[in-house]
């Protein structure tokens, strides 16, 4: 049968179906368990998708009965899950980080010094960049020391960012290029320095929090085809793990200009929901111009930080470190500062997302919430984190509406030192995912990557096992805060997109929402949990389009 004799057959068989009543749609998919979370958690076994969207839902005999297409795809039992969104993460910047020299996983310093020398001899640059290294996973848990930086790199700047993102070292080169000195101070940071034999101090390298951004600032910017490859190689990671929109916490206009442009020349596909860096530059432009909205991009919320991390002990406590007693971490900026930033984007009406990980940081930041949202709302402000709480804020979340943004990994990654931080009275109110979700009844989760892994299936596990891909501990960590499996998949699908204003369009398999979905090789909802975080994709598809396995034709390798 010659290819036009099949395309008339085909054709006939169309024009005879819909003369009984049923409508052409680009795709059917069917035979499969399709989990659409709507709010009766209704399984389904077939859809139909149609410019992009879903049409209807429901068995195999009603969508064929209502519905054709020269599109049917068999999904052979397979799970479907809505398209995962991360709730918090850094896809930009995880893009960009992917061309530097990778220390996660690092068990020593020296090994870190084994990375970069080999990474700098293979990628020669002006600055020699790298990120991932941890000084709680190595045997000596201190942080380290520039020297040996200086000797191995004497004119070349070298900058090496911790996990968190929120400390870094640098060598000597670094710092003079920034023009840091042993005088130099900073609201917000810290410049670590060493008492020598003689009485006088040194600086070590190590920067904390706002420290970091004098030596970031002086690093030249990426150029436009760096950003655009950073993006896709990015998205194409994304796509891999099932995520098909990601809430990237903190871009400048620039960047978001961009993302806008490719996105609507479709080299980008990745749905992104921009969190607005609270820069002067930035405010000015957006309370001018207001919220921003398309199919692909939501710019409507404003990124702050309210303190550092608990790793690097930037985190803002309200009793001292129980493992440093001379040190309580910090605010990075003046409380007033919070509250007149919170007091004009409340006029402006844009939602605010604040990191906040130290006790102290969430009660300053959701009293001074409480100050414009009075009592329960519909805004929608984040706490991004809400890593540790004291037991008499907990409410408050409740009380004015707001939402905890979490990322489960962080309970997994930090319980081997964080009652060492926190002892073990205040580490009952650390990483307690349960009791946050009885403030709403809901919460956002995602992953923080680049700090934690990109795979979403990482937090679904650690947030209902509580343990890490080792089955340690064996009771797991505080399981009275685990999720249930119900409650960890509508925490990075539906729960997520709510966080977001964009329960309408996304976050669930219904009629009228972008047909953004995720076929797993195993279903997560049935499997043994110890299995959950093996688990693979199988395809992604944003807007009913293939998006992995195939890959992304506009990124060269």
């Amino acid at each position: 049968m010659t290819n036009r004799t099949s395309y008339i057959t085909a054709l006939l068989l169309l024009i005879n179906l819909l003369c009984k009543g049923q409508k052409a749609v680009d795709n059917i998919f069917q035979h499969g368990v399709i989990y659409t979370i709507d709010n009766s958690f209704k399984i389904a076994e077939a859809f139909a998708v149609d410019k992009g969207k879903i049409v209807a839902v429901g068995s195999n005999d009603e969508i064929l009965k209502s519905y054709i297409s020269t599109s049917i795809i068999d999904l052979k039992g397979k799970p479907v899950y809505p398209g995962f969104i991360d709730a918090h993460c850094h896809f930009y910047n995880y893009g960009l980080g992917l061309y530097n020299a990778n220390l996660t996983g690092t068990k020593s310093f020296q090994e870190v010094i084994d990375i970069i020398v080999k990474h700098a001899k293979e990628h020669p640059a002006e600055w020699v960049l790298g990120r991932g290294w941890d000084q709680n996973a190595w045997a000596v848990k201190e942080f380290p020391d520039k020297e040996i930086l200086d000797s191995l790199f004497p004119h070349t700047p070298v900058f090496l960012t911790r996990i968190d993102g929120h400390a870094s070292i640098a060598n000597q080169e670094a710092l003079d290029r920034a023009r840091i000195n042993i005088l130099t101070d900073i609201l917000g940071g810290v410049i670590v320095k060493k008492k020598m034999d003689n009485g006088l101090s040194r600086l070590t390298g190590v920067l904390v929090d706002n420290a970091v951004d004098l030596v970031k600032k002086v690093i030249p910017p990426p150029n436009k085809k760096e950003q655009e490859q950073a993006l896709l190689k990015a998205e194409e990671n994304c796509f891999e793990v099932g995520l098909t929109t990601v809430d990237d916490a903190g871009l400048d206009k620039q960047v978001i200009d961009l993302i806008d442009e490719m996105q609507k020349n479709n080299t980008l596909k990745m749905r992104v929901y921009a969190m607005v860096s609270a820069t002067k530059e930035n405010m000015e432009y957006y309370f001018k111009t207001g919220k921003y909205k398309t199919d692909k991009l939501n710019v409507r919320s404003v990124k702050l930080y309210g303190d550092g991390a608990l790793g690097s002990r930037g985190a803002c406590l309200l009793a001292p470190y129980k493992d440093k007693p001379e040190q309580q971490g910090f605010l990075l900026q003046t409380p007033d500062y919070y509250k007149d930033i919170i007091k004009r984007c409340y006029e402006h009406g844009f939602q605010v997302n604040t990191h906040c990980i130290g006790d102290s940081a969430v009660r300053i930041i959701l009293h001074s919430y409480a100050k414009q949202l009075k009592g329960k709302n519909d805004l929608r402000w984040r706490i991004e984190h809400a890593q540790v709480v004291n037991k008499d804020d907990f409410d408050l979340f409740g009380r004015y509406s707001v939402i905890p943004s979490v990322q489960p990994t962080h309970a997994t990654s930090d319980m081997y030192w964080a009652e060492d931080r926190l002892g073990k009275e205040r580490l009952k109110g650390a990483y307690a995912y349960q009791q946050l979700l009885q403030q709403n009844h809901f919460i956002a989760d995602g992953s923080d990557f680049p700090v934690e892994s990109i795979n979403p299936l990482f937090g679904f596990y650690a947030g209902i096992v509580r343990k890490d891909q080792k089955d340690y501990p064996k009771d797991g960590f505080q399981i009275e805060n685990k999720l249930s499996r119900q409650e960890a998949l509508k925490g990075m699908t539906i729960w997520a997109a709510f966080s977001n204003f964009e329960e309408n369009e996304k976050g669930s398999i219904e009629p009228g929402k972008f047909a953004d979905f995720v076929i797993l090789d195993q279903d997560i909802m049935k499997i043994d949990e110890k299995e959950l975080y093996k688990v693979k994709v199988y395809q992604t598809y944003v807007a009913g389009f293939l998006v992995y396995p195939q890959p992304n034709p506009n990124y060269k390798k």
